[in-house]
């Protein structure tokens, strides 16, 4: 039987399902790298390198950004009510305490702001390599190793016992996260540790930052990408592909966060670091042979 050659439509129309169902995978891969200390940047870039989807390169820069905004749809969701300092169910002491906790995040975020403004450039267009992703996926992955065979002493146990200086401390960390394949999570959750601040708290208050970081980061690469002469506006799929990945990222996330935080509480970060260490080991190899 003949072949039926595809109308110039047609094959337009195929591309973009095809590009649909990886944005699909993308929004899932973001949903539940993005808060297990794994590296959702890393997974992205390397999904991307086996399984490009077939747009333009400014749109899929901004695309691996925007998506992060269903994720912190996600963390607004599952904790609306501690961290809504409007809520007619908190008396006027717990509305106090939810305006402290956001001047914490907010001092926490200070770092990563300034850090991310400075090096972006050299983010995007020198560290997104897989070797580097290599390399942090590997040194973050025995940093956790270490972590749970040397645990040190745990001296917070609630948010509210979170200083103003800790805080600051753990925003020194996710400043590092800004190099790809550390994992935003991973940086905070592993220095807000080392701080002395137990899982459960780590794990929260890591939730907590990554709305301003997340939500900044966004909103200046939208904003770059609609501001340059080069860059066309996004055209109807462009939206579509942003729209599909950001609700999978939301729904997904909403799961694993949920599951993050059962886990912890009956289980240590060791899991996490040895998969670090062995996804490093899997990225080396492929670049030996050749495939990225």
């Amino acid at each position: 039987m003949a072949a039926v050659a595809l109308s110039v439509d047609e094959r337009g129309i195929a591309l973009f399902i095809i590009d649909l169902l990886k944005t699909i995978l993308q929004g899932i891969v973001q949903g539940i790298t993005e808060w297990l200390p794994i590296s959702s940047t890393g997974h992205i870039l390397l999904l991307d390198a086996v399984w490009p989807m077939q747009v333009r390169p400014a749109f899929f820069n901004i695309f691996k950004v925007v998506i992060q905004l269903g994720s912190i749809l996600a963390v607004l969701v599952l904790y609306f009510q501690k961290l809504n300092p409007f809520s007619s169910k908190k008396t006027k002491q717990e509305k106090n305490g939810t305006w402290v906790l956001w001047s914490k995040v907010v001092v926490a975020s200070i770092p990563t702001a300034i850090v991310g403004l400075t090096i972006e450039e050299l983010v995007d267009n020198v560290l997104s390599t897989p070797l580097v992703i290599a390399i942090t996926l590997f040194l973050y992955g025995v940093g956790f190793l270490l972590l749970e065979t040397f645990p040190p002493k745990t001296r917070v146990s609630s948010l509210e016992e979170i200083s103003y200086r800790r805080a600051l401390g753990i925003g020194a960390f996710q400043s590092l996260s800004l190099i790809p394949g550390t994992s935003r999570s991973g940086s905070t959750i592993l220095g807000a540790s080392l701080l002395g601040t137990s899982r459960a708290v780590a794990a929260e208050f890591s939730f907590f930052m990554a709305i301003p970081a997340m939500a900044g980061a966004s909103g200046l690469k939208v904003l770059k990408f609609l501001l340059d002469d080069e860059t066309a506006p996004f055209t109807s799929q462009e939206w579509i592909l942003l729209a599909v990945g950001t609700v999978v990222a939301f729904v997904v996330s909403l799961l694993a966060i949920r599951f993050l935080m059962g886990y912890i509480k009956k289980h240590d970060f060791k899991v996490f670091g040895w998969y670090r260490i062995a996804l490093a080991a899997v990225l080396a190899a492929a670049l030996i042979i050749g495939w990225l």
